[in-house]
């Protein structure tokens, strides 16, 4: 609830002060407030649901949803306040009031954006945080369902199969994960060479735009919907829900997980599947970490395989045998279950565990974290990988995961969605670091051991640009300051998220949010006054 009158402008002033950053004129956020208060009705209070410094329940409403422990440190900046919303009046009053008093809105669903972008910002801000706006709405009869973006992956691959288990959906395999960043940022799962990604099964969608308006792909127009599937809901308005087809999947999968070491061949076993992943057969996914672990005393990298497999054991082993025979899968490595219990496998959860566990809101681990990417065109030779083994072993932490294209990824135009990395990618390359130390310092020497290992990895990726996966948003790649300069410092990591497709993405920004109200440290700027 909120504190009123002298006590509410003592706490904030107290809060500022603490802050990071320091206001110009502190009666701002007095009068945001109180304009929240003005327009809000008795019916549908917007009182309940905001969360300032001087409430009991700030730190926990704000560190519920921190995903990254990087940006949970006492130095990190801090929200002048939180809205919960409820309902679409409550987003409405927050984008008409911060628009009135010159804040910074972010916006929250389930908080893993690796950069902390949904809810750290250097400039005076507030979040609007989705996570009680999650009703998932299943239709079995036309395969279909309507996902509100405060849900999570969990909650969708349970509601889909809990109404038949026929059906499951393209989505990632972290069920922690919110819909709102996940699904309009392009995000992949181990479905994908089967159904592509989630933006490519969406069909329709609500999101209220910059002047308050709730819109249907109807009435907001195939521009928007197109921008809003794939190219980040946070630059173009508060996306409410999603509507989405489910896809059907079989009664029995089969999922392994086989580890081999450099004494067992890793290297050759490595290459080989970076030549067939993506050509196999468009009902299997198989993962590939590399990582560096002890053997014996000495330090050695491990190549695991991590796969699901739309179908059973035996025919798995009859295509794995044909086109992987080097992996020597056997029968004993492979395990049979329904697909919901997949997502737990591949979540690692251990083997009995209930699916409703996937409705659980609550991460399995939190650490702090670095991630980048980068797109694979040729498989890597032998020798390049013996040399980013050796240039591992030497740094140990950071990790990296080759997810595989081909199947339906390679089939959809890269002008379909804003997300491009379609047709000549064999693979995405996730670099992965994870650390428990907490501070600047451990932060900074784990950051930097997580960009030596991108640059040993130079000559091996995407060039021209250097591509990169907007869901695995890292700031190294540039900053928008959002101020004069804003399209081209937007165009500097623009161009590597969405290659050719960034200009049409700033056009339909400039169109629908000509001010730029809806920006962050990576958002879609609009073109500059003087080219309009």
């Amino acid at each position: 609830m909120r504190t009123s009158g002298s006590a509410l402008v003592f706490f904030i002033s107290l809060f500022l002060l603490s802050s990071s950053w320091v206001t110009a004129d502190d009666s701002i956020y007095d009068n945001f407030l109180q304009c929240l208060h003005n327009h809000s009705q008795p019916s549908n209070s917007i009182s309940g649901v905001i969360y300032t410094p001087s409430n009991s329940s700030y730190s926990s409403v704000l560190q519920s949803y921190i995903r990254n422990l990087r940006f949970n440190e006492s130095t990190t900046s801090k929200p002048l306040l939180i809205i919960t919303a409820l309902e679409v009046s409550h987003i409405q009053i927050a984008i008409g009031c911060a628009k009135t008093h010159g804040l910074q809105m972010k916006i929250r669903s389930g908080g893993h954006d690796y950069e902390g972008a949904s809810y750290v910002s250097d400039v005076p801000f507030f979040i609007l945080d989705m996570f009680n706006l999650r009703s998932i709405n299943v239709s079995i009869q036309d395969e279909t369902a309507w996902v509100q973006t405060g849900a999570t992956i969990g909650e969708v691959c349970y509601r889909a199969a809990e109404h038949n288990n026929s059906y499951g959906f393209p989505a990632g395999v972290g069920p922690t994960v919110g819909v709102g960043g996940h699904f309009s940022g392009g995000r992949y799962g181990n479905l994908m060479r089967k159904y592509g990604l989630s933006v490519d099964n969406i069909i329709d969608a609500q999101v209220i735009d910059v002047n308050g308006n709730l819109l249907d792909r109807a009435s907001m127009g195939e521009d928007l919907f197109w921008a809003i599937t794939g190219g980040g809901g946070s630059s173009f308005g508060v996306v409410l829900a999603y509507k989405i087809n489910l896809v059907p999947v079989p009664a029995i999968v089969t999922v392994f997980k086989v580890e081999r070491t450099l004494a067992q061949n890793a290297t050759n076993i490595a290459h080989r599947r970076q030549v067939v992943a993506d050509k196999l057969d468009n009902d299997i996914f198989i993962r590939m970490i590399i990582d560096v672990v002890n053997s014996g005393g000495n330090k050695t990298i491990r190549a695991s395989f991590l796969s699901l497999f739309l179908g059973d054991t035996e025919k798995l082993l009859s295509i794995m045998n044909a086109g992987f025979p080097e992996l020597g899968l056997q029968k004993s490595d492979c395990h049979e279950m329904t697909w919901l219990e997949s997502v737990l496998y591949w979540t690692g959860f251990p083997n009995g565990t209930p699916v409703d566990a996937l409705l659980s809101r609550v991460p399995q681990v939190l650490t702090h974290l670095k991630r980048k990417s980068d797109y694979l065109k040729e498989p890597i030779s032998k020798e390049g990988l013996e040399y980013v083994f050796q240039r591992m072993m030497e740094l140990v932490t950071p990790v990296l995961t080759f997810n595989p294209y081909g199947g339906r990824m390679a089939e959809i135009s890269e002008f379909a969605k804003p997300f491009p990395h379609r047709a000549g990618n064999i693979a995405k390359i996730q670099y992965a670091t994870n650390w428990n130390e907490s501070g600047v310092e451990a932060a900074n020497h784990y950051i930097n051991l997580t960009r030596m290992l991108y640059g040993y990895m130079t000559p091996f990726v995407s060039k021209f640009p250097r591509e990169a996966f907007l869901n695995y948003r890292d700031h190294d790649l540039g900053i928008n300051h959002n101020g004069r300069n804003s399209y081209l410092e937007g165009a500097v990591y623009g161009i590597k998220y969405f290659k050719s497709n960034f200009n049409r993405l700033v056009q339909i920004k400039t169109k629908f949010d000509p001010e730029n109200f809806f920006r962050n440290e990576q958002s879609i700027p609009t073109y500059p006054s003087w080219s309009k």
